[in-house]
């Protein structure tokens, strides 16, 4: 059971579906037994932009409000890439990404979830481009804070270095980078080269160095079905694929993590309840230090 709305200490929950429409996302979290829930405002893998209706617009704030979530992210458009050099795609990928923001401002949902580019060619250039590209857009849109998702390192996508992630930031406007945080992906890490299993304390302090816990606004707790550092993309149920149980145990029990959501984007399985209501359990096991094996609860 999700503890009750006064306790904001626990911001742990899943990606949900939001078949049917956006205002059944929250009902969705609930029954899983969320207190924070990442979502999609439109299919991720088509340019087709939907119009939000002011009925399911209030029909979401109502149901929000009545519900057991203490928080709303929502995650960008896969086809987005602000770092592209293709005119065309930049431009499509500036106003996919400008309606992103204004259907979160819409919905009262305060952070939007946005993979880096793929730079395609010259990782400098594309760097530069896809910090121009956030810049324009945040301009466009108030209010709606952008949270930087780390990547696992593959092809030419940018991200999967702290450095880079660092960069990025840095290379937003002044005016508007306070709006600018971070999401980090613990299956992405893995992937990527940063060892959570066997050097968990030294990727957090790497993290503090070059970035710092401040701009940390979001995590995604996904296990990996790869190896270390495969550099793919491959999510798994929470310890059950190569990182194990381990990172995850001492991320619920880290205090540095405690008020930052957490977001399950694990398999669903036969349903769209029942593997994240028992990766849920499991995880909160952990966090108050129950012991179990690999792959328990």
């Amino acid at each position: 059971m999700a503890p009750s709305r006064g306790d904001r200490a626990e911001l742990l929950g899943a990606h949900v579906s939001t078949s049917g429409g956006v205002q059944n996302a929250p009902e969705r979290g609930t029954r899983i037994g969320a207190t924070v829930i990442q979502l999609f405002t439109k299919p991720p893998s088509q340019w087709r932009e939907p119009t939000l209706s002011a009925e399911a617009v209030r029909a979401f704030r109502d149901n929000l409000e009545t519900s057991q979530l203490h928080a709303v992210i929502s995650h960008d458009s896969y086809l987005i890439n602000l770092a592209s050099p293709d005119p065309v795609l930049s431009e499509r990928s500036r106003t996919a990404f400008i309606a992103e923001l204004r259907r979160c401002r819409a919905l009262g949902i305060e952070g939007l979830v946005s993979h880096p580019g793929n730079y395609i060619e010259g990782r400098l250039k594309g760097l530069i481009r896809n910090a121009l590209n956030y810049t324009r857009c945040l301009r466009e849109v108030p209010d709606v804070a952008v949270l930087l998702e780390n990547t696992a390192g593959s092809g030419t996508a940018l991200g999967s270095r702290f450095e880079e992630l660092a960069e990025l930031r840095e290379r937003i406007a002044d005016e508007v980078r306070d709006r600018v945080g971070f999401c980090l992906d613990t299956c992405h890490l893995y992937s990527a080269g940063h060892d959570l299993v066997r050097e968990y304390d030294r990727v957090w302090g790497h993290w503090e160095r070059t970035v710092g816990f401040g701009p940390l606004r979001c995590l995604h707790l996904n296990d990996s079905k790869t190896p270390f550092a495969s550099l793919r993309d491959r999510h798994e149920l929470i310890g059950e694929g190569s990182l194990g149980p381990e990172p995850f145990r001492r991320i619920m029990r880290d205090p540095r993590f405690r008020h930052i959501p957490k977001i399950l984007e694990t398999p669903k399985g036969n349903d769209l309840v029942t593997n994240d209501r028992k990766m849920l359990r499991r995880l909160r096991q952990w966090g108050k230090g129950a012991v179990g094996q690999r792959g328990s609860a």
